[in-house]
């Protein structure tokens, strides 16, 4: 069994800042949440912050959590209104079926390997001096790099993305008619990952998806929404969420 989550956090405490400016913190204080160990409560998480003055977090846990602590810390321990919300996953799942279509969103952190970055870092080209032969993990920088890393991806995610509807007439720069699907946020994520120096901070690209989708895979998709979707899922990546799709307006 599996339990997605929503919180609310409050911006202007000084906890919440400390959290929100650094993906490990967060991590942190998800995990906290949790009656397992780390090793045994892996878990998804993502900030939605589209209204910077009303955050939302959402995690996916494999047991029921208890976010007190995170409503103390960061939230609005004394107001009015629902502080989280913790809701069954198993429904959702359950509607999974081959050709249904959803709503969803999902930020990531696309990536690719490479054997000869354009611009190494200082510990990169020390690798390259001594001959390492690993290839090197980097993060898509440009949006349309961001994009076709996504659309390339879904087939074995167990889903593909329609045409977008209305737009039939239209394309993209290669020829190909438009996807429903756009890049709601982007951005660089740096920050320090435990007692390591602060010239080899941890640097991130996240993106931001939200779309339609059609289920083509039934068991791929159920096991990217359980276990996500690309790298960095203790720092706020790979958590994809579904919601029904809205009525479209005559």
């Amino acid at each position: 069994m599996s339990f997605l989550s929503r919180i609310r956090i409050n911006p202007l405490r000084a906890e919440s800042r400390k959290l929100l400016a650094s993906p490990r913190a967060m991590h942190g204080a998800v995990q906290g949440g949790l009656p397992g160990t780390p090793a045994q409560e892996r878990t998804l998480w993502r900030l939605d912050a589209d209204n910077p003055h009303r955050p939302h977090l959402y995690v996916l846990t494999p047991s029921k959590p208890d976010w007190t602590h995170l409503v103390e810390q960061a939230g609005w321990p004394d107001a009015d209104g629902e502080h989280y919300a913790i809701a069954d996953y198993t429904p959702l799942l359950e509607q999974l079926a081959l050709g249904r279509e959803f709503a969803f969103r999902l930020t990531a952190s696309p990536v690719q390997n490479t054997s000869r970055p354009d611009k190494p870092t200082p510990r990169q080209a020390e690798r390259l001096a001594r001959g390492e032969a690993r290839s090197f993990r980097l993060g898509h920088r440009t949006a349309a790099a961001q994009m076709n890393w996504f659309l390339t991806r879904t087939t074995r995610w167990g889903f593909d993305i329609p045409l977008a509807q209305g737009l039939a007439d239209t394309h993209d720069a290669d020829g190909n008619p438009p996807r429903d699907v756009r890049l709601v946020a982007r951005d660089r994520r740096t920050f320090s990952k435990g007692s390591i120096p602060k010239d080899t901070r941890v640097v991130m690209q996240a993106a931001t998806y939200e779309g339609r989708l059609r289920v083509t895979d039934v068991a791929l998709l159920t096991e990217r929404l359980l276990n996500g979707i690309g790298p960095s899922k203790a720092y706020g990546c790979g958590l994809l969420t579904l919601a029904p799709l809205q009525p479209t307006r005559a």
